[in-house]
């Protein structure tokens, strides 16, 4: 009886002398079709031109195979994984409490923190919170709730609208603005900012010597 005995399985193409075919079909390091070859003459010409045979279609029949040089292939594709992974958005949803009888102060410090997480392409998930007599008077809540989300319709939307959930009032909003995009401009502000202060410093002028005042000419 056979059991998988663990181990991670390889999920490398194979290539050269891993190959196990009696003829591929053959890809040129341009991408031209050389059809199909035995494998003795496919592993000559990657020998010929100093590359690798590599199996890129292993369920074809024949399978497809392509020359080129496969440690520059893994380089390159490592290379791009690691900058898709960098420039990868992920949408954050925020949240944001509030009272319902909240002072004006408070409100803007609040909205703006609102403000902040649209700007930077999250979500924000407003909850009002009641208390004691308060839950009587839901109203407040959808009152403020709407007050926010007109004074934030610039950049973001209501995505979910004040809905109840026992002693809160809940609703989300979403931003105009998608992730990458707010990724992108964060970016581009923060180097235009630091080429702006690498300019202030290579134009603020050094201190030039004091020039000695010119002599009259002698009367005659």
């Amino acid at each position: 009886m056979w059991c998988y005995r663990g181990g991670s399985i390889s999920t490398e193409p194979r290539i050269n002398d891993r190959i196990r075919v009696p003829e591929v079909r053959l890809v040129g390091p341009s991408g031209e079709q050389v059809g199909i070859v035995p494998l003795a003459k496919a592993l000559e010409l990657a020998q010929e031109y100093d590359l690798d045979l590599v199996e890129v279609a292993a369920s074809a029949r024949p399978p497809v195979c392509k020359l080129m040089d496969y440690g520059k292939f893994k380089y390159e594709s490592a290379m791009k994984a690691r900058e898709a992974r960098k420039n990868q958005a992920h949408t954050v949803i925020k949240e944001m409490k509030l009272r319902p009888k909240i002072d004006p102060h408070d409100y803007d410090t609040k909205k703006g923190h609102v403000v902040r997480f649209l700007k930077q392409g999250d979500k924000v998930k407003i909850t009002i919170m009641f208390r004691g007599r308060e839950q009587s008077r839901p109203e407040l809540g959808y009152r403020l709730l709407q007050r926010l989300a007109e004074d934030v319709q610039d950049l973001g939307f209501v995505e979910s609208n004040p809905k109840q959930d026992g002693r809160n009032m809940i609703m989300v909003l979403g931003p105009h603005k998608k992730k990458t995009e707010a990724m992108a401009e964060a970016r581009q502000a923060q180097e235009a900012r630091k080429a702006e202060r690498q300019g202030r410093t290579a134009a603020s002028p050094q201190e030039a010597p004091a020039e000695e005042p010119a002599e009259e000419p002698a009367e005659a």
